[in-house]
């Protein structure tokens, strides 16, 4: 290949000197990001819908069928940081538009795919993708956004990942039920190439970027074992087959290597995580509650669709859980001080679960309570997220907002895992009590924020 062209595919497109000039030019590269969330999260939600048909399709059980999400977690968790880490490097915009190619590629292969592990696999690469998409998402909106018009764009950007899982459950229930589960794939590839050309032209080239000489491949390596034992040993518990000799050195693995990660981020000299940005207490506990929020939704994400009935009646009851959250996301409370707004978020959070731990589970019961429980969490993620990014230097933010996502990650992956054991060994209303106690946590995070 011509060594030019190669040189032109690493450096970062400038946008139309039109665009570049205009006064509200960050709404527009907020606008594209947006589409990236959306996209994300559509894809994220979407895909929950398709366990029992994939069950079927292959003749797997749900824990093994769970691995077309996790699989895709799992390496999304363990790629953010490095990834985050090497945007800061040689442009976020860049990264950005090739992970769009690659996340749009990899869906369509998903929908070929003609096995389960097959499947998983492709997920794999699709979850590449994800990685330069998410970890630069949110460095691209605090970057492109001036500092008053901040929490404002990450609203929006929110608002954004709740319409993507809004859109999530309904149009995957259709599609599952009418042309099948492929189509929960193939969906995406419109959005990539819609997303790719509104990136090329609407985000700003990358203006402070932090040298990067080497990659830190022993720290990545440590914690990706880590989180992989952490999930599959939570996966064995949910009724993977595998001996419990496995399954608790599947635990031991988790933990020690999550401990090496940690002493490799001291020593390295080019870590992946600087840990005096952990030492800062907004930050470490931000983190904190994005993990957990996380958690709160995406739980019912898993467990609505297996408590009986149809993938479209699934569908539309899990749809009032983003639209809450998209609502209040956007409208609500954008003049409160960020802590008031995150302790709010946590308590109505708690207010919308005591009933699904006590009350039948019946269509209407959901619905309300999912609503409100999505405004809880439209109300908290936004100005928690805020407070994190406004903690983190510049030069640092695509380590930050990759740092966000991984939380985010965790949180998602620990959602899916922690509800499918809870629903293997004591049924819907101990997953419900999982999801309470998680969201009890987001307020007490929440008032150690400073005021």
């Amino acid at each position: 290949m011509d060594t030019a062209l190669l040189r032109r595919l690493g450096v970062e497109p400038a946008r139309p000197r039109v665009v570049a000039r205009w006064p509200h030019a960050h709404w527009l590269a907020v606008a594209a990001v947006c589409l990236g969330a959306f996209m994300g999260q559509l894809d994220a939600s979407i895909v929950t819908l398709t366990f029992p048909a994939l069950s079927r399709e292959f003749g797997a059980s749900l824990a093994g069928v769970q691995w077309v999400s996790l699989s895709y977690l799992l390496t999304l968790v363990a790629l953010l940081l490095p990834v985050g880490r090497l945007a800061d490097a040689v442009g976020r915009k860049l990264l950005y538009l090739y992970g769009f190619a690659v996340f749009t590629v990899a869906s369509a292969a998903c929908g070929f795919a003609d096995s389960l592990p097959l499947l998983v696999g492709l997920r794999v690469v699709q979850a590449v993708g994800a990685a330069m998409l998410q970890a630069n998402s949110v460095a691209l909106v605090t970057t492109s956004s001036p500092r008053q018009s901040m929490r404002a764009a990450l609203g929006v950007q929110a608002a954004a990942q709740a319409v993507g899982l809004a859109l999530g459950p309904t149009l995957g229930g259709v599609l599952v039920a009418s042309v099948g589960w492929q189509w929960v794939f193939w969906v995406n590839v419109p959005i990539g190439l819609v997303a790719i050309a509104a990136g090329r032209y609407l985000l700003p080239r990358t203006r402070q970027r932090t040298a990067m000489r080497s990659v830190d491949w022993p720290g990545v390596a440590l914690l990706g074992s880590s989180s992989t034992g952490l999930l599959l040993g939570l996966s064995a518990l949910s009724g993977l087959d595998a001996p419990v000799w496995a399954v608790v050195m599947l635990f031991i693995v988790a933990a020690a290597t999550g401990v090496g990660f940690v002493l490799r981020q001291r020593r390295a000299a080019e870590p992946l995580v600087d840990l005096n940005l952990l030492r800062d207490g907004v930050i470490a506990s931000g983190l904190v509650a994005a993990m957990l929020g996380y958690l709160v939704l995406f739980g019912p994400l898993v467990l609505v669709p297996v408590l009986g009935g149809s993938v479209v009646r699934a569908g539309f009851v899990l749809t009032s859980l983003p639209v809450g959250f998209a609502l209040a996301a956007t409208f609500g409370g954008s003049r409160w001080p960020d802590r008031l707004r995150a302790l709010a978020g946590g308590l109505v959070c708690v207010a919308a679960l005591i009933p699904l731990c006590l009350l039948p589970l019946t269509d209407p019961v959901l619905a309300i309570s999912l609503a409100a429980l999505g405004i809880g969490l439209g109300l908290f993620t936004p100005a928690n997220n805020a407070t994190v990014m406004a903690a983190i230097p510049a030069a640092c933010s695509g380590v930050g907002g990759g740092l966000v996502n991984m939380a985010r990650g965790l949180g998602t992956t620990l959602g899916v895992a922690s509800v499918t054991l809870a629903l293997h060994g004591h049924g819907p209303r101990a997953a419900m009590i999982v999801l309470l106690v998680a969201a009890f946590g987001l307020v007490v995070v929440s008032r150690r924020q400073p005021a």
